[in-house]
């Protein structure tokens, strides 16, 4: 009342507005999540609604409920299928958070103790700095083979398909045996797509690990684009043959060669564009491309190699197998980490960067997943629309919706099947750890559809027990093809059969022993 001002009282006043707006940040955030995801899932289904209601437009007033409902049974069309916007990536907008950082930040320095640690270790053992990277000239050896051989698929992906789509387009309408045409171009694309070939190369010519990767999943990423190109255009040909059309729709060839460079296997006319490419943005995600590459090599020398060369010496026991497993958990972690950030985050935007493309969503939130069925949907987008698109709802089209759990069944012991093929051409044996992962946890531990968006499982608990298998299983995986691969080397065998690269080499290895 005389003018003058409590200071205490102030402060205290203003740390209880403080602790007050602590106290209801958390329900506020939760309220405009809640906001944010109705208004989108609310867009999202107008938009839809649009996409349906323009194409019903296309059926006369008159038209009856039957022919209404034979029509929407019917193979949707493209424009029906993903919907591509202009986005970011969700680690391009987490980044922007000066906490998110830092826990990149932690990692860069994870790297500079590896490092550390290896020239120590080095110049101790040594008595001098070892700059030599003997690893990654190993497993990226024969490099000129591997161009070679990308540079043949990636010409056949690009004359096949095309080629094959124009011959069956033009003769199509004037054939009068259109099934025995669509049967014959039909089988000419699939046995070109198979590609063998790459396969052969791989094998014959004992390519390193990761160029055999390069190889195999070059090959798996070009016939899955060469597939959406042929599903997304059969269809406008089969309806412009119905409409008495005088063109044959069919897509110019910088449009399907944008495609095969394109960050996205879902085939798309056109696609939402950046106006200007940056080219420092380009060259940072290469530099944690490569830097993510050297992460890789320290992991290996300092954390996997010197405790697989020693434990595959020495006889094999229960013990020894689960002390194995869990020393594994960690740079097993570290390496899916790395791959993630690698590939799916950084060498996508970099393209996607390159050619302009706008939609950068190759993943969601997978690691707020609840369930591996949610997991698998946000993991890698991009390979989930593909599934999603032309295996599940093809399969459904083709056999009926009652069908939805052989189809997703169905689908999901390919995907494993594929993984698995790309992995036992790489390591050079058969060892189906992968594939029994996939089928044990993947379809039995979520009890739901990889392909259902309403998870009924929620809460913490359930993101923790998803993230306890995780790392179990990266330690599985970690420990056992790294004891195959040593077991292979210690042990081999003359004038091997089929049959012996079959056989799991470690559990007989450590018996010999």
């Amino acid at each position: 009342s005389l003018g003058w001002v409590d200071v205490d009282h102030v402060r205290t006043r203003k740390m209880q507005l403080i602790a007050e707006a602590e106290q209801l940040k958390p329900a506020f955030m939760k309220e405009v999540d809640s906001h944010f995801t109705e208004f989108v899932n609310s867009l999202v289904a107008k938009s839809a609604l649009l996409d349906s209601s323009s194409s019903g437009s296309l059926f006369p007033a008159s038209c009856s409920e039957k022919e209404l409902h034979k029509a929407k049974t019917l193979r949707a069309p493209p424009e029906h299928g993903k919907i591509f916007t202009a986005r970011r990536s969700l680690l391009d907008e987490l980044f922007e958070v000066s906490h998110i950082r830092t826990i990149y930040h932690m990692f860069i320095a994870l790297l500079i103790v590896f490092i550390l640690s290896t020239l120590l270790v080095d110049f101790i053992d040594e008595g001098r700095l070892v700059l030599g990277f003997d690893l990654l000239v190993f497993v990226f050896g024969k490099f000129p083979v591997v161009f070679c051989t990308w540079l043949c698929m990636f010409s056949a992906t690009v004359i096949v398909p095309y080629k094959l789509l124009i011959w069956w387009a033009q003769g199509y309408c004037s054939s009068s045996h259109r099934a025995i045409r669509s049967l014959f171009y039909g089988m000419l694309f699939t046995l070109s797509g198979l590609g063998f070939g790459p396969t052969y190369i791989a094998v014959s010519y004992t390519l390193p690990p990761a160029s055999r990767f390069i190889v195999i999943l070059e090959q798996v990423r070009l016939v899955m684009k060469a597939h959406s190109f042929i599903r997304e255009n059969v269809p406008r040909v089969l309806s412009s043959v119905k409409d008495k059309s005088s063109t044959v729709p069919i897509p110019r060839i910088s449009q399907y060669l944008y495609f095969l460079f394109a960050p996205t296997l879902i085939y798309r006319d056109n696609y939402p564009r950046n106006p200007m490419i940056r080219w420092g943005y380009v060259a940072t995600k290469f530099a944690q491309v490569l830097g993510s590459l050297f992460y890789a090599y320290y992991i290996f020398v300092r954390l996997c190699i010197p405790q697989f060369r020693n434990s595959s010496q020495e006889t094999f026991n229960l013990r020894g197998l689960v002390l194995c497993i869990f020393n594994s958990i960690l740079p097993g972690v570290l390496i899916l980490f790395l791959v993630f950030f690698a590939f799916l985050h950084c060498w996508l935007n970099a393209f996607a960067e390159m050619l302009r493309f706008a939609d950068r969503m190759f993943y969601k939130d997978w690691w707020n997943s609840t369930s591996y069925a949610n997991y698998y949907r946000t993991w890698n987008v991009v390979v989930h629309d593909w599934l999603y698109y032309y295996a599940y709802r093809d399969f459904l089209w083709f056999f009926g919706k009652k069908f939805k759990a052989a189809a997703m069944l169905s689908v999901f012991t390919v995907s494993a099947a594929v993984h698995e093929y790309v992995l036992s051409i790489c390591f050079g044996f058969f060892y189906p750890v992968l594939f029994c992962l996939f089928m044990c946890f993947g379809s039995k531990f979520p009890g739901q559809s990889i392909f259902i968006l309403n998870d009924r499982r929620k809460g913490p608990i359930w993101n923790v027990i998803m993230w306890t298998s995780l790392f179990l299983g990266q330690g599985v995986i970690i420990c056992l093809y790294s004891q195959e691969w040593y077991a292979r080397q210690y042990c081999p065998t003359e004038n091997p059969t089929f049959l012996d690269y079959l056989k799991p080499r470690s559990w007989s290895c450590h018996m010999k022993m």
